[in-house]
């Protein structure tokens, strides 16, 4: 696909939603960051309900320490994985305090360093908190970037770079929220709304009159 087509596509995602923000309720960059990793396979709406109550009272590292990880596990046992998830926060929350003295790392080999923090959730982060031009691929991403033809590739870190190198850097601090509400409500695994889609005629699947 052709930098002006990836160019128009961007330009209507922006004028559909001209300041996107993540779906994940949160009020703080330590909160969105626990919010991220209790996202891991599962819905942003599970996540809402479970943080929801959470949030209320444990807000900081130093809280959730104080909490302890059976205290961790029973707000969280909603969600799936939420054992492996808890120890993955108290330990988070542990290094936080003492390495990074309570605050969120800014950079990505330290947040990294953090259990259940890898490539897509440190994406997220820098891009979100930190205002960094950084692209979260995960399954939403991932399938609009192969259909559309605006990146192609067999993994998620391939489509990553692509990404990167073919959308407009005027774009790029928004450009992995456009792709995964449109992944999301129009562009679905299964029967995607290509009819209704704003792009569909930009589309390289569409045009093809076949769906991946």
């Amino acid at each position: 696909m052709d930098h002006v087509t990836i160019s128009n596509i961007f330009e209507r995602l922006k004028k559909s939603t001209p300041q996107p923000k993540t779906e994940l309720k949160y009020n703080s960059s330590f909160e969105l960051l626990i919010a991220v990793i209790l996202s891991a396979q599962a819905t942003d709406k599970s996540v809402n309900l479970a943080t929801k109550e959470l949030f209320k009272t444990y807000k900081t590292p130093d809280s959730f320490i104080k909490l302890g990880l059976v205290g961790i596990e029973e707000h969280i046992k909603s969600i799936g994985l939420y054992r492996t998830k808890a120890k993955n926060i108290l330990k988070t929350c542990q290094i936080i305090e003492e390495q990074f003295s309570g605050e969120i790392p800014n950079n990505r080999l330290n947040l990294e360093s953090l259990p259940g923090v890898g490539r897509k959730t440190s994406n997220v982060i820098l891009n979100i908190i930190f205002n960094q031009p950084t692209i979260a691929v995960d399954t939403h991403v991932f399938r609009v970037s192969n259909r559309t033809g605006i990146a192609t590739g067999n993994n998620v870190i391939e489509v990553e770079k692509k990404l990167l190198k073919n959308i407009p850097k005027k774009y790029l601090n928004n450009a992995h929220h456009w792709l995964i509400f449109l992944g999301r409500y129009t562009c679905k695994k299964r029967k995607p709304d290509c009819k209704n889609c704003l792009i569909n005629d930009l589309c390289d699947s569409y045009k093809k009159d076949k769906i991946i």
